[in-house]
């Protein structure tokens, strides 16, 4: 890969961190439940995503201290949104399981924001919706990495 860091490569890095950011504070907007927080939605969609884990694997995929999600985990269980099962291997470890409400609350929240993004795609011409297309699996791969 070239240095990124000068000429039209450089612009381009700027205005990619820009819009992804400035679409991502919109798309935040978008709430279905505005007592959760951006984090706590994040942890129910990544157990949607990977399905149940410990709290140790979901700090690791969510870059936060442990610590930090065992708080997260207790408000979202007090919220009927996760369970804590015993971890079937360690018996020290609990596994960390969305509950059903929480499944529907995130498909009404894919559901507003997809509708969301729909809107805004409108106003976009095919050439412009054809590019839109093909990015979507290269930032879905810059998202993961």
């Amino acid at each position: 890969m070239s240095d990124l860091s000068h000429g039209d490569d450089a612009a381009a890095v700027n205005s990619l961190r820009s819009a992804v950011m400035r679409l991502s504070r919109r798309l935040k907007h978008q709430r279905v439940d505005e007592s959760l927080s951006p984090t706590e939605m994040s942890v129910l969609g990544t157990l949607s995503v990977c399905g149940s884990a410990t709290p140790g694997e979901l700090a690791r995929k969510e870059h936060v201290q442990p610590p930090s999600m065992t708080r997260i985990v207790a408000l979202l269980e007090a919220k009927g949104l996760v369970r804590l099962e015993p971890h079937p291997e360690d018996r020290r470890q609990k596994v960390v399981t969305k509950t059903e409400q929480a499944e529907a609350m995130l498909e009404e929240s894919r559901r507003k924001r997809n509708a969301f993004l729909a809107h805004l795609v409108e106003d976009l011409d095919e050439d412009e919706w054809a590019k839109i297309r093909a990015a979507a699996p290269v930032l879905e791969k810059l998202a993961h990495l």
